[in-house]
């Protein structure tokens, strides 16, 4: 086994790590966090029913930012649908047998990938091209860009460009999982891509990508807009009352 297979499934090993306890954590301290006002952007729903079924339209249809604008709508819901449709393609390298569902997914997310890789350039491009947009566009804006505009092209290149031994990966991937680690291939398109979603993983819980999580713990989006019909007492200030 060579030092570079022990390098990259111990980077693996470490990235999964802090992506899991990480975002963990993150989760745990959205859902202890006060929230003190009832703010629920309106207008809003007035049950709970009402509240799950709009947090289920902005998960499924970016419901919000449809109605902001129409362009980053686009290319935002063009990037997400199709890293879906990648991500459960990628599902193939995890399981033996493959589930139905992946692979019924294999032509569709192969062709995703030059959509998902489209949708991140017109989200990069509106970071240039949109005055208010660029101005308060950061570096670590444009670096996460960059970092999945990457890690898009070097899967694209590793298919249509270079080609991967396939069958090695799927048994590196799956060594992992049992902690059986196998030789994995040392082609230049295929450690650049697997360094690149290592580092995406590794940044994760501290990025700007926790808004997947974080919509869910949004006291703008998850409260009912009853002010009137129940009176509203944080967690926090309920336990002060009782003291």
């Amino acid at each position: 086994m060579s030092l570079l297979t022990i390098l990259y499934a111990c980077m693996f090993y470490a990235a999964t790590a802090i992506l899991v306890f990480g975002v963990g954590y993150k989760i745990y301290d959205y859902a202890r966090t006060p929230a003190p006002l009832k703010i629920p952007t309106t207008p809003a729903p007035t049950t709970n029913a009402g509240v799950a079924f709009r947090l289920f339209r902005e998960v499924v249809f970016f419901e919000s930012l449809f109605k902001a604008t129409k362009w980053t709508w686009i290319f935002g819901y063009l990037f997400h649908g199709a890293l879906a449709l990648v991500l459960i393609r990628h599902g193939r390298y995890f399981q033996d047998p493959v589930w139905t569902l992946v692979d019924l997914a294999q032509p569709f997310g192969l062709y995703a990938a030059f959509a998902m890789v489209a949708g991140l350039g017109g989200l990069w491009a509106r970071r240039f091209l949109v005055d208010r947009v660029r101005y308060i566009s950061t570096l670590s804006d444009h670096l996460m860009l960059a970092l999945l505009l990457a890690i898009g092209l070097t899967g694209l290149g590793m298919k249509f460009v270079a080609h991967t031994d396939i069958v090695s990966v799927k048994n590196f991937m799956q060594g992992l999982m049992s902690f059986n680690i196998q030789p994995m291939p040392e082609d230049p398109i295929l450690l650049a891509h697997l360094f690149l979603v290592a580092t995406l993983m590794t940044i994760f819980p501290i990025s700007k990508l926790l808004h997947a999580p974080g919509l869910f713990f949004s006291p703008s989006r998850n409260q009912a807009d009853n002010p009137r019909e129940h009176r509203y007492v944080s967690a926090w200030a309920a336990k002060l009352d009782q003291k």
